[in-house]
């Protein structure tokens, strides 16, 4: 395994490889480096004979709190970037996927932007019970689209998924397991132990069988795969447009957006 400059790479178990999303003066914020390293690291996980099951969690008490406000600014000005950009979002979604290796997401904290994509697209996700999942972007000002088309209204159902996502409503650990957002809530104290217990579990099955199954199974998520790359390109859409402008401005000042 290569060495990551945001994320950080340990073994908790026999074959049990642990990621942590590391950036916590900025409770886990993905900036460039970190949104390019969780597209790639998955492709790595895949081709290391070595790991059998993959525990990913942020650095202290938060999971991720979404995407660095100057990478979206970046975003918005070059056409260059914003397009290295979306390369990077649509492999996040699809090479979590695709990895043949099982993944446990230990969700503590808020979870927020590319960090929820991966929390929700692991095939086993737990959350602390005061765990704070928020999809943000319709409060940014841009389509909701790194990963909401293809994993929400699968695990939670269309009507909780519009609600959740055209309305930026917060979900409380609690409240994503009673709704079937997330696999499993614990204390929050117990997160970790948690997902090292499940994932330690998955390593000592029937590697063949578990990859197969998770291949099985995910394909529900690849025939939802043109809704997430329609999703994606209205998403980048909008930021070309004007309300993203108005959406940064408001996370900069901390007060609410006005979209006039």
């Amino acid at each position: 395994m290569k060495n990551y400059e945001k994320l950080k790479t340990d073994w908790v178990a026999d074959g049990v490889l642990r990621i942590v999303i590391s950036e916590p003066r900025r409770l886990n914020a993905v900036d460039m480096t970190g949104h390019r390293e969780l597209a790639e690291i998955w492709r790595d996980v895949d081709r290391d004979d070595e790991v059998r099951a993959v525990v990913i969690r942020g650095e202290g008490e938060a999971f991720s709190a979404g995407g660095d406000l100057s990478m979206i600014e970046e975003m918005m000005r070059d056409h260059g970037t914003r397009m290295r950009v979306f390369t990077e979002a649509r492999d996040i979604v699809y090479n979590v996927l695709n990895c043949s290796k099982p993944v446990v997401s230990a969700i503590q904290g808020p979870a927020v932007g590319a960090g929820l994509a991966v929390a929700l697209l692991a095939d086993i996700s737990v959350a602390g019970r005061t765990a704070r999942i928020i999809d943000g972007h319709t409060r940014l000002g841009v389509a909701a689209g790194d990963h909401a088309a293809i994993i929400w209204p699968l695990l939670c159902g269309l009507a909780k998924a519009k609600y959740h996502l055209l309305l930026c409503e917060p979900v409380t650990g609690e409240q994503a397991e009673a709704m079937g957002l997330v696999s499993l809530c614990v204390d929050d104290d117990q997160v970790h132990d948690k997902a090292v217990e499940v994932a330690t579990r998955l390593a000592g099955g029937s590697a063949e069988a578990i990859r197969l199954t998770k291949y099985a199974l995910n394909n529900w998520l690849r025939l939802a795969g043109p809704s997430f790359d329609a999703s994606l390109a209205m998403e980048f859409l909008n930021f070309t447009g004007p309300d993203v402008a108005e959406g940064v401005r408001a996370l900069r000042e901390k007060r609410p957006p006005n979209f006039g």
